[in-house]
């Protein structure tokens, strides 16, 4: 998630050019991440930018222009941390109108959530937006490179290895923390696959065998 934020925090101060000029670099975010038809800088750009900067991290994208469409990728989220995608409504929950960003943190009061973002007051900036307008959160995972542990053998506490460090970094990008991804197989490992597994509704046995791996497996494609 870091280098999601530091990609967009660079962008900050980009802004539209008001006229009939565009901004090269705004219409750059729409060519580089396979906008092709986009060569302005008037074309509602929140999607786009969210795409670029995902497309340089090597994360998911939805490949597609309304902010709505990221409500289909990723994993959805209770208690998001900076770097997840926050996606609103406009005009009204239930129209197509929406707005996307990447989330930095929420209000003392949980009011307002500061959103890093494009097309915000038409720049790359930092704004607060209204939380009773929030769709969703999204945890986005490495864009079709997420390589899946092998369960043979099962993996477990006292298990080491390569095999148990994809797992680590697995469960890391689903919000589980496992603190470093050391290929070291102990207690806090297990405790963290027994809380997703948990959550998947599925035995928590704290072991990566077939039935972890079909789990973790259909969380990825959904």
């Amino acid at each position: 998630m870091k280098d999601l934020l530091q990609i967009a925090a660079a962008e900050i101060g980009v802004k539209e050019i008001a006229g009939d000029k565009d901004s090269l670099r705004i219409v750059d975010y729409a060519q580089e991440s396979g906008f092709n038809h986009i060569t302005d800088d008037e074309t509602p750009w929140c999607s786009i930018f969210v795409n670029w900067c995902c497309m340089k991290a090597g994360l998911q994208r939805t490949h597609k222009a309304n902010a709505r469409s990221w409500l289909t990728v990723g994993l959805p989220v209770d208690n998001p941390i900076p770097g997840d995608i926050v996606i609103f409504w406009r005009e009204n929950p239930a129209s197509w109108q929406g707005h996307v960003g990447v989330f930095i943190g929420f209000s003392k009061d949980h009011q307002q959530v500061f959103t890093l973002g494009g097309n915000q007051k038409n720049s790359v900036s930092v704004q607060a937006y209204d939380a009773a307008k929030v769709l969703g959160f999204r945890r986005l995972s490495t864009q079709g490179n997420t390589e899946l542990p092998s369960c043979d053998p099962i993996l477990k506490t006292g298990s080491s290895g390569s095999e148990v460090k994809k797992l680590q970094q697995i469960l890391n990008d689903l919000g589980y923390d496992c603190g470093a991804a050391d290929g070291v197989f102990g207690p806090r490992t297990a405790a963290r696959l027994r809380d997703l597994q948990k959550a998947e509704g599925k035995q928590p046995d704290g072991i990566y065998g077939k039935d972890a791996l079909t789990m973790i497996e259909n969380i990825f494609q959904r």
